[in-house]
């Protein structure tokens, strides 16, 4: 609201910001970080060749200082900072950041390895040949011409451009909302697209990129994914993958080195130097020895050279999925078109460089003909001066003045006032008959051109004869071979895990409490196998020698399963506890470890049996178990429980050919047992239940299952019951027939009307001696030798082995010699 005066104006905060704000991204957008489609030129560029031209500071002409240009851009166009007019200039003058470089520097200008260059006041620089392509024709009025920030001068809004630049040297930038990728291409590649388009207008995309079949970057390298370029030259948008180029050579003693001779566009040579003599220093690639950056005047060469027998295939897959050389590049191609900025597609680019090239001709070819026609004219005025000589003499001899002189031959002779002032502008030695028979072979020259220049200013083929004339005059003048390789599939990286990791024999520990560790032999030889440093009552799921690029398998009471390759387990002393699961996964508080597999590789064919306290069996195949991407933070859940207070209770690895005639036994707490073949047990998927194994009563539970191959029910396997009264009974698997899933099964145990024996354990016995041991909750151990128990029947309760009042109830079965279908096994 204006006051009385009307010179104060109230507006909301928001207002006003919104208004300044949005004015300034527009200056923004369209005065520095977005080139035009036209030249592809931000406003920055344009104004230092254009200043640098003014002053003929050509290619042509001796170096100058670049203080001199910067000061003269900034003081006549570009008012801002020095360092951002400089940086501009430099980059114009890199040979690995552009296609073409528009300026030519004598001094440091920077490197690949992010040098920066030197000071403006040491560096020379002047204009490069190819850069007066762009601005040749600029004083012949082809662009417009706009007054400078203080009006003292004019600048242009946009050059003539004959080649097209955009595409040829490519840009990137940022500003308000706005960014723009646009890569390099090739000069030649580029020329023969817009030569093509002039005589076919409706061309497709496809026909044009049989002649730009994609970037072609300074630095070379190989580009894979023709797709993703063809979707860039589409939308404006794309990814392709950029490589860089690499050999491997074989050296003396069986060793080998990767050469690297060119790095994907704008990559830090040092910094990918310093990454990969990193990955040597931390071991986190096994087999690089030296890395070395032999790049010199004649060239690029980086050299990594590798042990004796290492794996360079490997390693170079490692080097290409985890460092710089190789990278993902995002086309985003955005320039300023009708005065705002728009996402580009090329035949879109090509079809305004072209639309720009024929105004462009057209305003020179005007120019031309209105000076040639004006000579013309005054050439005509001049022969008939020469005609008529005596009287010319006379008239301007009888003439007061010069002005009185061309007024009296205009009276006289009809001259025009030009023809008039050239007349009496003549030179005495130009009145013998030589300069008249010049002056009519120069007549005659200026009626051609003039013929020339209406014929393209009247007929559009004759002007795109011009240009393409023009065109491949440029192409001829700058030969230029394509750098970069397209390919058109990018190439996966599959990284076999020895090349990271040394292959080296650990001794592994997982326990019932979740804690996991991987010693050295040596340590674990120095310390003893009974010091593992786990508190008393936890005890070993898992333990023994393992390599470590082995893969294990971890399953918990919950259903979950946990995935670790060995060489990703912390290396510890062996008489430490080791580390605990839940610092990375996490486990509930009733949850614990109950089985734990080792494999030499991902590549198993085999199945998981699964047994849960509610009666539930289920097969899953090793695919499905297979570990995803965010398996260090995250447990695989490889069955679901249907009751909350539901735990597995047995797992157990078969091969297919194992499982195919495997029977399996199931043992209740109330003393009932079931026997039915696996293959009435459906193999199912990750996360399903599976199906019911046992018809439990109510309050009964399953408390063992154990899965057996054909071979072992042949063996005429023991099994050894342990109940809670203290009692252990030796019972052969025999007095179990084969049945059916799903039924209630049949009692192993004698019922007693007062306290009854309940089963709290069982343990699988393959026959000989063997000994075991049986804890307590008050972890009292007692120690039993399977050959000093009787056999029983079903019918039987077995012997009293301990007195629970006194070391405590027994709660489970540790057997001490191996056997061969430990749940706990290395495969």
């Amino acid at each position: 609201m204006a006051d009385q005066t009307g010179k104060i104006e109230e507006l909301s905060l928001e207002t006003v910001m919104g208004e300044r704000f949005s004015r300034y991204s527009k200056y923004i957008i369209q005065e520095r970080a977005l080139p035009d489609i036209r030249d592809g030129l931000k406003p920055v560029q344009r104004r230092i060749l254009f200043a640098m031209n003014q002053d003929g500071n050509t290619y042509d002409h001796d170096f100058r200082k670049s203080a001199k240009s910067v000061g003269n851009v900034m003081g006549n166009f570009h008012p801002h900072g020095d360092s951002s007019i400089y940086e501009s200039m430099v980059r114009m003058s890199q040979n690995w950041k552009l296609r073409e470089p528009l300026i030519e520097m004598h001094g440091n200008n920077g490197s690949m390895d992010g040098d920066p260059p030197a000071a403006m006041r040491y560096t020379e620089a002047r204009l490069s040949k190819i850069a007066g392509e762009l601005l040749r024709d600029i004083d012949k009025k082809t662009v417009n011409m706009v007054l400078n920030f203080d009006d003292t001068t004019e600048e242009p809004t946009v050059l003539p451009a004959h080649f097209p630049n955009l595409l040829v040297n490519g840009s990137s930038g940022i500003s308000a909302g706005y960014a723009t990728e646009i890569p390099p291409h090739n000069l030649g590649e580029v020329i023969d697209a817009v030569v093509y388009l002039m005589a076919h207008p409706d061309a497709t995309l496809d026909d044009l990129m049989q002649f730009i079949p994609g970037p072609d970057f300074p630095t070379g390298g190989i580009l894979q994914g023709a797709e993703g370029v063809k979707e860039a030259y589409q939308t404006g948008r794309g990814r392709v993958v950029l490589r860089s180029k690499t050999a491997i050579e074989s050296m003396r003693s069986q060793r080998q080195q990767i050469i690297i001779t060119e790095l994907p566009y704008e990559v830090n040579k040092a910094l990918l130097v310093k990454k990969i003599d990193e990955l040597r220093v931390t071991k986190k690639v096994d087999g690089i020895s030296e890395v070395r950056d032999e790049t010199d005047r004649t060239g690029l060469r980086i050299v990594v050279e590798l042990k004796r027998n290492a794996d360079a295939e490997g390693i170079l897959n490692y080097l290409f999925k985890n460092t710089d050389l190789q990278i993902s590049y995002n086309f985003n191609m955005v320039a300023i078109a009708d005065l705002r900025p728009q996402q580009i597609g090329l035949k879109q680019a090509l079809d305004a460089y072209l639309t720009h090239q024929r105004d462009v001709i057209t305003k020179r070819t005007q120019f031309d003909l209105e000076k040639a026609q004006k000579r013309q004219h005054i050439v005509e005025g001049l022969i008939r001066a020469l005609s008529i000589l005596d009287e010319v003499i006379r008239i301007i001899r009888g003439s007061k003045n010069k002005g009185d002189a061309k007024q009296n031959l205009i009276k006289e002779y009809q001259f025009t006032e030009v023809q008039a002032e050239a007349i009496v502008s003549l030179q005495l030695y130009r009145l013998t008959n030589t300069d008249v028979t010049a002056l009519e072979a120069e007549h005659q020259e200026l009626s051609e051109q003039i013929a020339g220049y209406q014929k393209i200013l009247g007929d559009a083929k004759t002007l795109d004869r011009v240009i393409k004339k023009e065109l491949q005059q440029i192409k001829h003048d700058f030969p230029g071979q394509r750098l970069t390789t397209i390919e058109a599939k990018v190439q996966s990286l599959n990284i076999d895990t020895s090349v990271m990791v040394t292959s080296e024999e650990v001794e592994l520990l997982v326990s019932h409490d979740g804690y996991i560790k991987r010693s050295s032999l040596r340590s674990y030889q120095a310390t003893g196998a009974a010091d593992n440093g786990l508190k008393t009552e936890d005890f070993p799921i898992f333990e023994g020698s393992v390599n470590t690029l082995d893969h294990l398998f971890i399953f918990t009471t919950k259903g979950n399963l946990i995935y670790r390759p060995v060489h990703e387990i912390n290396d510890s002393k062996w008489k430490d506890m080791g580390q605990h699961l839940s610092q990375d996964v996490g486990l509930d508080a009733a949850e614990s470890v109950l089985a734990a597999y080792v494999y030499s590789d991902l590549n198993q064919n085999g199945q998981f049996v699964l047994t849960t306290s509610d009666g539930y069996v289920k097969q899953v195949d090793f695919d499905n178990l297979l570990p995803g991407r965010t398996y260090r933070t995250r447990p695989q859940t490889v069955i679901k429980l249907k009751q909350a207070d539901a735990q597995v209770l047995n797992v157990q690895y078969l091969l297919p050919e194992e499982a195919v005639f495997a029977e399996i036994y199931l043992f209740s707490r109330h003393a009932y047992g079931l026997h039915f073949a696996l293959s009435d047990v459906p193999v199912v998927g990750a996360k399903a239940a599976g199906v019911k194994g046992m018809n439990l009563k109510d309050g009964d539970v399953l408390v063992n299952a154990w899965a057996l191959t054909k071979e072992q029910v042949g063996a005429g396997p023991m099994l050894g019951i342990l109940t809670q009264r203290g009692a252990f009974k030796k019972m052969p698997l025999t007095e179990l027939p084969l049945s059916n899933r799903a039924l209630r099964g049949l009692q192993v145990l004698r019922q007693l009307k007062r306290y009854p024996h309940e089963i709290v354990a069982t343990q699988l016995l393959l026959g000989g001696d063997q000994q075991i041991n049986i804890y307590t909750n008050q972890n009292e151990v007692v120690a039993l030798h399977t050959a000093d128990v009787p056999t029983n029947d079903r019918y039987s309760n077995g012997s009293f082995i301990l007195d629970s009042e006194q070391v405590g109830a027994p709660i489970r079965i540790e057997l001490l010699t191996e056997q061969l279908d430990d749940p706990t096994t290395q495969v």
